[in-house]
């Protein structure tokens, strides 16, 4: 375990262990969260059916995309290295009486204990913030089935980007706590193609998530500048 835990920004951690408390109030940070769920979710079930699916959410958080999939009838496994979260995301399923399996553990000892044991994997809003991409799309390639799907989604890195997502929401419009993501971690379209090539997957669509700061709405789009999703499919055996 002692190698997958260079992959992990513990500044990142306790950034969001401080706010672990609010996760589930829709006015709190999280409220983009809580906002942006039903597209996420809508996205993942445009291309899978996730009813009777064993599904993995990695940084999962305090649970909110994890509860909604096992909501659409998914076996879910929630993992995140954030001890507060993953308290408040076991503290919510109590309420709610949605099943979730959560766990404190790196995807990359997952990997190495289960691979190809899911047909769904999904990696939301994680990847730029952790120091090493490209180990965590390469540990979600090893979880998932011969068939099954990942999805992505993360922030684009250019000039739009940084006036949108760091200025304009974090600074203007209040949207995210200062400080909530580093521009330096944004991560290029072509960036994470070239991390997912690398895999045995395969990209099969890249959607953008956008913002109107008049009508304050989410909506999914064909602008991917500055929030975007991806799914990416694990080929069959027989297509390899």
């Amino acid at each position: 375990m002692t190698e997958t835990l260079h992959n992990v920004d513990h500044a990142e951690v306790s950034k969001f262990e401080a706010l672990a408390s609010r996760w589930w109030d829709p006015e709190s940070e999280f409220k983009p969260l809580h906002e942006i769920n039903p597209l996420r979710l809508g996205y993942v079930q445009s291309r899978v059916t996730l009813n009777g699916r064993e599904v993995l959410d990695v940084g999962c958080g305090g649970g909110i995309l994890s509860e909604a999939m096992a909501l659409a009838g998914a076996k879910v496994t929630g993992i995140d290295m954030g001890e507060e979260p993953l308290k408040v995301a076991e503290l919510h399923t109590l309420e709610t009486g949605v099943e979730v399996d959560y766990r404190q553990m790196p995807v990359e000892q997952l990997a190495a204990e289960r691979p190809a044991s899911f047909d769904v994997v999904t990696c939301m809003e994680m990847l730029e913030h952790v120091p090493d991409p490209s180990s965590v799309i390469n540990a979600c390639a090893q979880l998932v089935r011969p068939g099954g799907f990942v999805f992505f989604s993360t922030l684009n890195r250019n000039p739009k980007s940084y006036l949108f997502a760091i200025i304009g929401a974090e600074y203007v419009l209040n949207l995210l706590p200062r400080g909530t993501h580093d521009f330096a971690r944004f991560i290029r379209p072509s960036e994470l193609d070239q991390w997912v090539r690398a895999t045995p997957l395969r990209t099969t669509d890249i959607t953008g998530l956008s913002y109107n700061p008049v009508t304050r709405h989410y909506r999914l789009s064909k602008d991917i500048d500055v929030n975007y999703l991806v799914c990416c499919q694990m080929p069959r055996r027989t297509e390899a």
